[in-house]
């Protein structure tokens, strides 16, 4: 059951004020196929109006607004971020299907965005250029405008933090378009942003149907930037649609990580970091470590260990706190399961079992170990979006590296070994957004540049590389004499 919200979930919000809109879809909880709430089918209308209240800001109150008080205003929200956090668990819980302990996780991470971003607003400088004789020149980071947000339902406050934060912090006002299937948080995130004393139009939030309200919003002609994360197909639309405005766009897209075990590794440490890096929110994660490269002579040790931890692990609904939720919906199992049967020439080593009693039209799926796949298998090619990974032995060090880099995606990467030379090497030839070195993912990370190549698209979000995308560069040349 839905808690009580300060707010109506089937409303949107533009320039301050909660508004009805002309349809709304339902909310379902994919944990037992519930349906939640109403939420708002938001129109290309009730887009025109939030592009037009937050270039209002701009040309308003916030757009006045000092760096040092911009940081405030997101300071004062991940204070209160902190203090909601229970709630915002609770609505992430329900929503996206996320076992408690990850949605809290989760929640702790957005008040920390605030608090990165809120810290950083006034501390994004320029800098003087030396030059001819007779001449000063300086450089401006300046707002792009009104900047358009994408959600994907995966990690809602994650990537709002790490998205939206950066922009307000930089002074743009935003549009935020959650997706239909999660947007509580994002509903939520905006109550508190009223609360921590934003003008009215630096955020507004849209919720709808992705090919109707984010088509609009991608489309828009007073969208200065956009940000999107989600697949590969829907980033080639939305780069068309910025490329008819001749726009920016950061697109953080899809992933096929691959972690590489070589054999003087510590496997005790790697072993959780192995496993839970592909199952966390049931492999529903762009980064997830979907492929393990491992080197042959230690490949049937690291096999049946992983094997054995799959079958521990614990499936159920979210509220019960389990290692592994229901994916998003039924839509996303069934696709799920559809491109699964590409698994049946491949060996499945191990499963994690499935409760008799779980509900049964929730959205529920069997995690699997495949083992060992040749690389150029489509388990090993393609992403699934779901709890599933595959085991790919290897000889020598270039086999890794050719393997690893032999995807269309170049998102993250992973490399356990005791070698500093080899951690070198590893780190300058995998091409991939980022490195790990015996670790993986580094506990989330939010000061570090995150963003892919290839087909994971391009842009970095959090730490300040965010910052500079979020913002444009101007130069001033005086001359004096």
């Amino acid at each position: 059951m839905l808690p009580t919200l300060p707010f109506d979930p089937s409303h949107v919000l533009i320039g301050g004020t909660w508004r009805s809109t002309t349809d709304t879809l339902p909310l379902v909880n994919p944990s037992d196929g519930s349906t939640l709430c109403q939420i708002a089918r938001s129109t290309e209308a009730d887009v025109d109006a939030a592009v037009a209240a937050a270039q209002s800001a701009l040309d308003g109150a916030w757009g006045r607004m000092s760096a040092l008080e911009r940081g405030r205003c997101l300071t004062r929200l991940g204070q209160l971020v902190l203090e909601h956090a229970d709630l915002l668990t609770t609505l992430e819980t329900l929503d996206v299907g996320k076992p408690v302990t990850q949605a809290r996780a989760d929640a702790i991470a957005l008040a920390r965005y605030c608090e990165f971003y809120g810290g950083a607003a006034d501390k994004v400088h320029g800098e003087t250029i030396p030059y001819l004789d007779g001449y000063t020149v300086y450089t401006l980071r300046e707002p792009h405008g009104v900047t358009g947000h994408i959600v994907p339902w995966n990690y809602p406050m994650q990537i709002i933090g790490r998205s939206v934060g950066a922009a307000l912090a930089m002074g743009n006002a935003c549009v935020l378009k959650p997706a239909e299937d999660a947007c509580l948080t994002a509903l939520m995130y905006a109550h508190l942003a009223k609360e921590a004393g934003f003008p009215e139009g630096a955020l507004n939030v849209v919720p709808g149907v992705g090919a109707e309200a984010g088509a609009a919003l991608a489309r828009h002609p007073g969208v200065q930037h956009l940000s999107f994360t989600g697949s590969v197909q829907t980033g080639k639309t939305i780069q068309k649609f910025a490329a008819e405005n001749v726009v920016p766009v950061t697109l953080e897209l899809g992933g096929k990580s691959p972690q590489i075990v070589f054999d003087d590794a510590d496997i005790d440490a790697a072993l959780p970091f192995l496993v839970n890096a592909g199952l966390q929110n049931a492999g529903q994660t762009c980064s997830a470590a979907s492929r393990i490269l491992i080197q042959r002579k230690i490949y049937d040790t690291v096999a049946t260990r992983m094997a054995k931890a799959y079958r521990a692990k614990i499936i159920g609904p979210a509220s019960s706190d389990p290692d592994i939720g229901p994916l998003i919906s039924t839509r996303q199992k069934a696709r799920f399961e559809t491109l699964l049967e590409a698994a049946h020439d491949v060996p499945c080593i191990a499963e994690t079992p499935i409760p008799k009693d779980l509900p049964p039209d929730g959205a529920y799926v069997q995690p699997r170990l495949y083992g060992p796949v040749p690389p150029d298998h489509p388990l090993a090619q393609d992403e699934l979006f779901g709890p599933v990974q595959v085991l790919i032995p290897f000889d020598t060090e270039d086999e890794a590296i050719k393997i690893a880099n032999g995807t269309i995606y170049g998102l993250v990467a992973g490399v356990w070994t005791d070698s500093g030379a080899r951690q070198m090497r590893l780190a300058k030839a995998l091409k991939t957004g980022q490195v790990f070195l015996n670790n993986y993912g580094a506990g989330g990370g939010v000061e570090l540049p995150f963003g892919g190549i290839g087909k994971s698209g391009h842009g970095r979000e959090k730490g300040f590389e965010a910052l500079y995308g979020f913002s444009t560069l101007k130069t001033v040349a005086a001359k004096h004499g």
